[in-house]
């Protein structure tokens, strides 16, 4: 193969670093895009939230191709959050779904030309019914941007696409827009973790935000010791149980934890500390958490103390610390 002036053969490490270099420019200048279109929000995004706060019925978000799996995104996002919403598909719209849009429904119409036929061809219908439009737009001076009661202009001077061609960084922004319109309405309808709850009652999110500690904590097999028991016997117990912990009690009632951190300390202190009593090592003062309390405050609670699980009592108030459970840590994911 010969090489023309100091030119070198291409290999796969510079194909990958090429490629980097292109995933990171994409990025950055999406970036620069939403910090543009962030500065560029005035008064008629304040206009927006006040119609859809007043609106007695649903957002209704309708967008074409790409903008519509925006508004699928931005509508369940809304109707999560505590503003009732759905999408229609402005084809399905035009051929019988428009029955499903009540007088008091506020529209959302998202469109980054502000000229989508099959949006467009709406326009007069949704006029006739008397709906306030809200038009999330690439450009104001558009069919869309005209017709709308409210129009957020969201002008990107250009995609990522290296041509220019494929919604990019316009649907991106369309979407952050969207994010931005119900983290807003949330803060305006005092939108609070239990009303999120309601909306969310499936999978660890619904778990953690309506649960108690005592519906997922474990209460048989307890890894347990007294404080006068040799440190083997807490090694045993621990070891038996893999959550890398014991829990001190005294006639059922907490005294102090043994955790593999305080054996490794242990060990470092004296050496021959497996006939040494428990109490001289423990940690007189453990975390605890109420069986009644709910789960996001425990899960609050091991993230402010950096504890991978915690004993679970009866109460946490002095007398009556009795042990009833321990609850390990768990990922809240939606």
């Amino acid at each position: 193969m010969s090489l023309v002036g100091n030119q070198k053969p291409c290999t796969e490490e510079d194909e990958s670093l090429s490629m980097v270099h292109i995933a990171r420019e994409s990025i950055l200048a999406q970036s620069a895009a939403l910090a543009s279109i962030a500065a560029g929000l005035g008064d008629e995004f304040d206009d927006a939230i006040k119609l859809i706060v007043e609106c007695t019925g649903r957002v209704i978000v309708i967008g074409m191709g790409k903008s519509g799996i925006v508004g699928k995104k931005i509508a369940a996002t809304l109707a999560s959050t505590g503003t009732p919403a759905f999408y229609i598909h402005p084809a399905e719209a035009i051929h019988g779904d428009l029955g499903m849009i009540t007088p008091q429904d506020v529209v959302l119409l998202i469109s980054n030309s502000g000229g989508t036929e099959e949006v467009v061809k709406l326009l007069p219908s949704i006029k006739y019914f008397g709906n306030k439009i809200i038009g999330l737009v690439g450009r104001a001076n558009s069919s869309i941007g005209d017709s709308a009661d409210v129009t957020l202009e969201l002008p990107v001077e250009r995609e990522v696409c290296p041509h220019n061609l494929a919604p990019t960084t316009s649907t991106l922004v369309a979407m952050a827009v969207g994010d931005a319109l119900a983290v807003t309405l949330m803060k305006a309808k005092n939108f609070e973790p239990a009303d999120f709850a309601h909306f969310h009652p499936g999978g660890m999110l619904g778990k953690s935000l309506h649960s108690r500690v005592r519906d997922v904590m474990r209460s048989h097999d307890l890894p347990l010791c007294t404080p006068t028991d040799q440190i083997s016997d807490a090694v045993m117990a621990m070891t038996s149980s893999r959550l890398g912990l014991v829990i001190v009690q005294d006639e059922g009632r907490i005294v102090g934890i043994f955790t593999d951190g305080d054996l490794r300390r242990a060990m470092l202190a004296e050496g021959n500390v497996m006939s040494a009593a428990v109490c001289d090592y423990m940690s007189p003062s453990p975390v605890c958490v109420a069986a009644e309390d709910l789960i996001k405050d425990a899960e609050a609670l091991m993230r402010d103390n950096k504890v991978r699980a915690l004993v679970v009592v009866s109460s946490r108030d002095g007398e009556q610390e009795k042990i009833c459970g321990i609850l390990e840590i768990f990922s809240s994911n939606h």
